[in-house]
């Protein structure tokens, strides 16, 4: 088995999925292993030894994963898994995988990336079947299984998607949409356009359902290394099939060679040219905001314009958030506007709050005000509690003020619970019910904890 390959796909979904939510829960573990890690977090650049290896191993007896979650430094406890989880059975993967709930949200979000994709390079089917006993967590790790599958048998992950498609079925509803989920027929054709791309579009091609996700998925990913080649390809698609490809195709292309991407696009149907243009515009906002930034303008008004204006805002923030300020002040889409709030004041607020406050208060009281605003509270992690509940009381939507206000409330009761607790009595902006949650130490929405803990 090609174990690095296996640890390079799935560390990158532990990344992306497990992110900030890490946290490490406090107790008692055997004296061998947590030497060993300690060591290895004092020298955190250098892998593990096959001694640290075998001892990591041990701990299956003394205390598993709940153990490896007590060790510091995300990196070691991946690498720790990954050792733990190297050598098992199809059987033992189903004993540990019974074990994930007594872990916290976060370890155990971890912990079944690396697992059920372990798994299903060892035995997919029963990871597959232990998948379909768990429930709706279930819908959670199934596409970890298949994507680990096709990583490295695509032929049998796409044999045993087609007969039994409606263990996918919430998977493809939740796909292929913006910011959502991959659908099944994605996640194979993606992995296996990595080892044969024409296979993969053979595959594609057959599908009734799907298809045109999965010749999407394929084209696009050959559009990675090479989107003249997969312009080209496109035109053996079903027309009525291809607006995705296009899309795909143009954000490589863009970020590629804009200039070679727009005269492409010039030849598609003009009912596409909108879409794809934003698509390759964006592509050229990966690299180069600045120059995405003046491209923006020479496009036609709508949804497509407004989508690209919250991306290219997004990328142009991370460089420089006052020129995204300039950028998105420009633009004259109130919901383009509205929604690029988003992506504007976290980056803009940290680097200079006051220049951040200004740009609120630029705008007059309406929605877009009210974004920037909410916006501006939300990630505001260094005004006082009492300043932000004052720009928060200023929204005009009743729900977004009440929400907003809220999470500043909840912010003063940990820095200062009687005077927060004195204001949240006299509250207007603020529901009795909330006003009881929030003083309770319940939260805006609730409260309590999972199984598992945090």
């Amino acid at each position: 088995m090609n174990k690095s390959h296996w640890f390079l796909s799935v560390l990158a979904l532990v990344v992306g999925a497990v992110g900030g939510y890490i946290s490490g829960k406090s107790s008692t573990v055997g004296d061998a292993p947590t030497e060993v890690l300690a060591q290895r977090t004092r020298s955190s650049t250098r892998a593990l030894t096959s001694a640290e290896t075998s001892a990591v191993k041990k701990t299956r007896v003394s205390g598993g994963v709940e153990q490896i979650a007590q060790l510091p430094g995300i990196s070691s406890r991946v690498e720790a898994l990954l050792a733990y989880y190297a050598d098992l059975t199809s059987e033992q993967f189903g004993e540990e995988a019974g074990k994930l709930d007594s872990l916290p949200l976060g370890e155990r979000m971890m912990a079944s990336f690396l697992l059920f994709g372990r798994w299903a390079e060892v035995d997919a089917t029963a990871a597959m079947a232990f998948s379909n006993s768990m429930g709706m967590a279930g819908g959670f790790v199934r596409p970890t299984i298949l994507q680990s599958w096709a990583s490295v048998d695509p032929a049998n992950a796409a044999k045993y998607y087609a007969a039994n498609p409606r263990e996918f079925a919430m998977m493809d509803m939740m796909g292929g949409g913006r910011g959502g989920m991959n659908g099944a027929s994605s996640i194979i054709a993606t992995e296996w356009a990595r080892q044969d791309p024409s296979a993969a579009l053979a595959w594609a091609d057959s599908l009734t359902t799907g298809k045109a996700d999965a010749v999407s998925a394929v084209i696009g990913e050959v559009a990675k290394s090479d989107p003249r080649k997969a312009a080209a390809m496109l035109a053996t698609m079903d027309p009525t099939e291809r607006a995705g490809a296009y899309r795909a195709v143009a954000a490589e292309y863009g970020a590629l060679d804009f200039a070679e991407a727009e005269k492409w696009i010039q030849s598609l149907p003009a009912s596409e040219r909108d879409q794809v243009l934003a698509s390759a515009i964006g592509g050229l906002s990966n690299k180069d905001p600045f120059s995405a930034a003046k491209q923006v303008s020479t496009m036609q008004e709508g949804d497509a314009k407004d989508g690209l204006i919250v991306d290219v805002v997004g990328d142009l923030a991370r460089k420089d958030p006052q020129a995204a300020a300039d950028f998105l002040k420009e633009q004259t889409s109130e919901k383009a506007q509205q929604d690029a709030m988003r992506q504007l004041m976290p980056s803009m607020t940290n680097k200079n709050p006051i220049a951040a406050l200004a740009f609120v208060n630029s705008y007059q009281p309406g929605a877009v005000r009210d974004s920037a605003a909410q916006a501006y509270v939300w990630s505001n992690n260094s005004g006082s509690p009492v300043d932000l509940i004052q720009v928060a009381e200023t929204i005009t939507d009743e729900g977004d003020r009440s929400r907003t206000v809220g999470i500043a409330a909840m912010r003063w009761m940990r820095e200062d619970a009687t005077a927060a607790k004195a204001y949240i009595e006299t509250s207007t902006a603020l529901s009795d019910e909330a006003k009881q949650r929030i003083t309770e130490g319940r939260g805006m929405w609730g409260g309590g904890r999972n199984r598992g803990g945090n």
